[in-house]
């Protein structure tokens, strides 16, 4: 995968570094979340709430059914929120205050169908408990008043109804008496109509009297029931819990400020915090990490570990000589605490000075009286097998023409969040063009939850596979002895001398075991295959069963020459010219 895949395949937004660095950023939301809290209990202790009265009414509704969901309540808390009730409470007040700003200090509830709570605040207990009373009663007037004109209008429509059907019962009852007056001339089937047309106006005439009245009679039922059932009273304050719940409103409102500031700023500022991004971006690897110092507490376990990584940096750097520098990015106080335990474990093995540029760290003052020598930057120069370490900073303002001096190769210390994503790679090009190769990071303070990898495995820039710059020459291997070129033998003559040459005895597979121990003879030389095929190399077989490979020749055991003691001993050497020419 390219560059330019991987930068595709990269999330706009990684997850993983964003809670990290909300998690770094724990002292911005939890001050945050503190000032919310301090400040919720300054307002319940400064900015107490205002008296508050409540009271509640009884409404009667007269089209009220058991099937209702509310409906009708919701009406009356919605018109008791109006302009109009307001006004008529602030007529009963004596108030001038505007009905818009008197809305905003009452409100209704509808507790049940038919039972509303009334809530309202003022300056002080008595102006809450008037106000109170003046809206409900405001409200109630109102109430009634619209139920009696709604049954008025209902009783009116009803009994002019009647009275349309009183003038048609008129009509008819004068065509009857007309039709009638004709005697036998009279039409019956125009009576029958004027009965039939009669009995139905008489009909309706007494149902709208009888609706008219009851139209009449229900509005005193609703006058009646609607009515005040708790009278205002004000509701008890608590202090404490006032204070309490205006902190926690305060705590958790400055807690998501903060929360959402420390994301928006780990977004913009691109700090890397994670170990695989500070490889990235430096081209190096991480070897080795250190939390972050303590204050008070726990100071010699950090020395510990401190020393602990400082060995490793040594075995990391170990040569002859050389130089090496320890360059800072954040963390001025670990760097020249590493730096003096790096020169103090080099110490053991031979002479080590400090070369110290790092500023507003006294590393004179940390070596303290030592073997370790501290020396300024254009000091003498290295002598012999001396080892130098210098000490330097990377951070902004930098002169990197400089960092040479320091050391040959650099070990970085870099505090987490500490610098962006556009430094780092300054630092990583800035070194590049001095050739001064990073054999490490040494990250300082990481997250405790991040188990991401800080190995580089794609290139030789990386750690300690890409130091000095190049790849290390190979060890020179001796080369092998040549052996003499031996005189060109004729095939024919070679291959006499291997047919007159007796062969072995064969080999026992199974020995006698209580056979005495013998002296062991010299074991007869046999001649190698490289030496047979350079024979065959100088000239050649002209036929295919001249090229048969001769086996060789078995290995004798002792037994084998004690059996034959009596016979002489028969040694062969290799052939030379005086025995080529006399064959």
């Amino acid at each position: 995968m390219t560059s330019a895949e991987k930068a595709k395949s990269e999330p706009l937004v990684d997850l993983q570094r964003l809670v990290v660095s909300v998690r770094r950023r724990r002292r911005l939301w939890l001050a945050t979340a503190l000032v919310g809290l301090i400040a919720g209990g300054l307002v319940a202790l400064f900015l107490p709430s205002p008296p508050t009265a409540v009271a509640q009414i009884l409404v009667i509704h007269p089209d009220d059914s058991p099937t209702d969901s509310g409906t009708l309540m919701r009406t009356d808390v919605a018109v008791l929120q109006t302009t109009k009730i307001a006004n008529e409470a602030l007529k009963k007040l004596n108030s001038t205050q505007a009905p818009e700003e008197f809305l905003k200090d009452y409100e209704g509830l509808g507790l049940t169908n038919n039972v509303l709570q009334l809530t309202v605040k003022g300056k002080n207990e008595d102006e809450a408990l008037a106000r109170a009373q003046a809206i409900s009663d405001a409200f109630i007037t109102e109430y009634i008043a619209r139920n009696q004109a709604a049954a008025a209008a209902t009783q009116k429509a009803l009994l002019d109804q009647r009275n349309l059907a009183q003038n048609e019962l008129t009509t008819i009852e004068g065509g009857i008496v007309a039709e009638e007056a004709k005697g036998r001339n009279a039409n019956p089937a125009q009576l029958e109509r004027f009965y039939s047309r009669r009995a139905e106006l008489n009909s309706k005439i007494s149902d709208y009297d009888g609706r008219a009245q009851e139209a009449g009679i229900g509005t005193p039922k609703v006058a009646a029931g609607t009515q005040i059932v708790d009278a205002p009273r004000i509701l008890p304050h608590s202090l404490l819990k006032t204070l309490a719940t205006d902190a926690g409103i305060g705590f958790a409102l400055g807690l998501l400020a903060g929360l959402a500031l420390a994301a928006v700023t780990s977004v913009v500022k691109d700090r890397p915090v994670l170990r695989r991004e500070i490889s990235r971006h430096l081209g190096a690897s991480v070897i080795a990490q250190l939390p972050k110092p303590p204050r008070f507490l726990r100071v010699s376990h950090a020395a510990t570990r401190r020393q602990r990584v400082a060995t490793t940096l040594v075995r990391a750097v170990r040569q002859e000589g050389g130089s090496v520098s320890v360059l800072d990015l954040g963390a001025r106080k670990v760097t020249a605490a590493l730096a003096v335990d790096m020169a103090r474990e080099l110490a053991e093995k031979g002479p080590v000075s400090l070369v110290d540029d790092l500023p507003k760290v006294n590393l004179r003052e940390l070596a303290g009286e030592g073997p370790v020598q501290v020396l300024e930057r254009g000091d003498v120069p290295a002598a012999g097998k001396e080892r130098r370490i210098g000490v330097g900073s990377i951070e902004p303002g930098t002169a990197w023409t400089d960092l040479e001096f320091l050391g040959a190769e650099t070990i970085l210390v870099v505090q987490t969040g500490h610098a962006n994503t556009e430094w780092l790679h300054t630092v990583a090009r800035q070194l590049a063009d001095r050739r001064i190769p990073i054999v490490g990071v040494v990250v300082v303070d990481p997250d405790p939850r991040d188990h991401t990898d800080g190995t580089l495995w794609d290139g030789l820039h990386t750690a300690l596979r890409g130091r000095a710059g190049a790849v290390p020459s190979p060890v020179p291997v001796p080369a092998r002895p040549v052996a003499p070129a031996r005189p060109v033998v004729p095939q024919r003559k070679v291959m006499a001398e291997r047919v007159a040459r007796p062969a072995p005895k064969p080999v026992e597979m199974f020995p006698d075991e209580d056979a005495p121990v013998r002296r062991l003879s010299r074991v007869v030389p046999v001649e190698t295959d490289a030496e047979r095929t350079v024979e065959w190399v100088l000239e050649p077989p002209r036929e295919k069963k001249s090229a048969r490979r001769r086996p060789p020749t078995p290995y004798k055991r002792p037994e084998d020459h004690d059996n034959n003691a009596d016979q002489p001993t028969k040694r062969f050497s290799p052939v030379s010219p005086d025995n080529a020419e006399a064959l």
